[in-house]
């Protein structure tokens, strides 16, 4: 029983690493999220700067652009609200794993310590068997 027990337990661990890898592709996804929003704020200002030095031809495509960039933040902030969802689903999913496991774990650590317990207890009988016998001989003797 105990080895069943063992693999169930390396079981759960795969399944704990498993989860554990989502979670840090979905953090590694809003990571690239927030990386583009910066980037798209930095060309904004970029832009705004340059419309506002060159006032013949790029103050007039500005808007657009700025419409634009206005449009491509909203998606953005869309997509990392339902990255962020998504996290936190996997943090649960992890942390609920990782209880599995350690339910696992704790049965088998006491399997183990029962098993032992009982072969101490053998183990004390017979030498409390020995010592009687030895007695009962120096007695006799």
């Amino acid at each position: 029983m105990a080895k069943g027990l063992k693999g169930v337990i390396r079981l759960r661990k795969w399944d704990v690493d498993e989860k554990r890898r989502i979670l840090r592709q979905l953090h590694e996804r809003e990571d690239q999220i927030l990386d583009f929003m910066r980037q798209l704020e930095e060309q904004v200002k970029a832009e705004a700067e340059l419309a506002r030095r060159d006032s013949t031809g790029a103050g007039f495509t500005f808007g657009a652009y700025a419409q634009w960039a206005r449009r491509q933040r909203q998606d953005l902030e869309t997509v990392l609200a339902h990255v962020r969802v998504e996290i936190g689903q996997a943090q649960d999913a992890v942390a609920e794993a990782f209880k599995e496991l350690k339910t696992f774990e704790i049965a088998q650590a006491n399997r183990e310590a029962a098993a032992k317990a009982e072969q101490d207890r053998k183990t004390q009988i017979m030498l409390d068997d020995i010592g009687q016998e030895s007695h009962r001989r120096r007695q006799k003797t």
